[in-house]
């Protein structure tokens, strides 16, 4: 009977533990966390943003660049009222100029941090959520560094044009157009932060579903958490970025670092710094793995929850103050 237990405590070992390492590999577990900020973003503002940029800017795709225009000059202008100084980074496709827009912080680009967000949307949808949600974010976000020691370290907040097919996976990205100029440039690039699709959640059980099966074992079947996603190269920073956003408000955090191989891990503007070998990640409420609205005609305004979006970029502030705090 005890060979026979022992035989058996051995065969459990030998099948738990390589999905205990595969846990500690992928999700990176953590007790560790920031303090609780009392900064505040207004889920109304938030709102506000979308709802320009859904409707009064729709449809804000490659083939309408009047409506592109419309949104980019609308964040530039929300950018310089929050005290960024704003500019254009201009290029050429198919002899159109689309424009990233681009509200700095800092007087240089020593040791440079970019938070960004792709303001174009996939065909004839609205974009609330994909990725009106990270614009909105993206624009708040220059209110709360203008109003803390942020307003002096080198910061770019970045608007990008053409993120969505059929440009998609292609170096007219306006993401890529950024990331390539700051490497020409030899830029010191500390690090990046992608928002995609920050604003849709569910407390259904079953609400969330997940590219593997064996995530599942991993994560929560709940939609009511945000994601910071990045690749098994980027562990360190993933964790960085995840412990920065954990504990400054209620709203549950995870990571994940895997393979670009599995599917939705480069799905946004990071993977334009990855070619050029800088840390990135994407912070996203998971896109189509949640959302049933992902790339359709119902991805309107109503259908967010702008209290946890809120929390949401409040969690990234902390997570850009602690970071950029230890760096120095």
């Amino acid at each position: 009977m005890k060979t026979f237990r022992r035989v058996l405590l051995w065969i459990l070992l030998l099948l738990v533990s390589p999905l205990f390492i595969l846990w500690i590999v992928v999700a990176q577990p953590t007790w560790a966390a920031n303090e609780p900020s009392n900064q505040k973003v207004s889920p109304e503002a938030l709102e506000k943003h979308v709802r320009m940029l859904s409707e009064d800017c729709f449809p804000r795709n490659y083939q309408n660049l009047d409506k592109l225009n419309q949104a980019a000059d609308y964040i530039a202008d929300q950018f310089g009222r929050a005290g960024a100084s704003v500019s254009f980074q201009e290029y050429s496709v198919n002899g159109k100029v689309y424009r990233n827009v681009i509200g700095s912080f800092g007087t240089d680009t020593d040791n440079l941090f970019v938070v960004g967000a792709h303001y174009d949307s996939h065909h004839l949808t609205p974009g609330a959520d994909d990725n009106a949600s990270g614009v909105a974010g993206l624009i708040e976000l220059p209110h709360l560094i203008s109003q803390s020691n942020l307003r002096d370290e080198n910061i770019q907040l970045v608007a990008y044009t053409l993120e969505e097919p059929p440009f998609f996976d292609t170096d007219y990205m306006g993401s890529y157009q950024h990331a390539q100029s700051l490497f020409d440039a030899g830029v010191d690039l500390t690090g990046m932060i992608a928002l995609e699709m920050i604003g849709y959640f569910s407390d259904e059980p079953g609400s969330q579903s997940y590219p593997a099966s064996f995530l599942r074992t991993m994560y929560p079947n709940k939609g009511d958490f945000i994601g910071v996603i990045g690749t098994l190269s980027h562990r360190e920073f993933t964790e960085q970025i995840k412990i920065g956003m954990k504990g400054a408000t209620d709203l549950p955090v995870y990571s994940l670092n895997a393979p670009k191989a599995l599917s939705g891990v480069d799905y946004s503007d990071h993977r334009s710094y990855w070619a050029f070998d800088y840390d990135a990640v994407m912070i996203t409420d998971t896109a189509f793995y949640r959302n049933p609205n992902y790339h359709e005609k119902t991805d309107t305004a109503d259908t967010l929850d702008y209290d946890r979006m809120a929390k949401v970029v409040v969690s990234v502030f902390a997570s850009l103050n602690r970071f950029l705090a230890e760096e120095k």
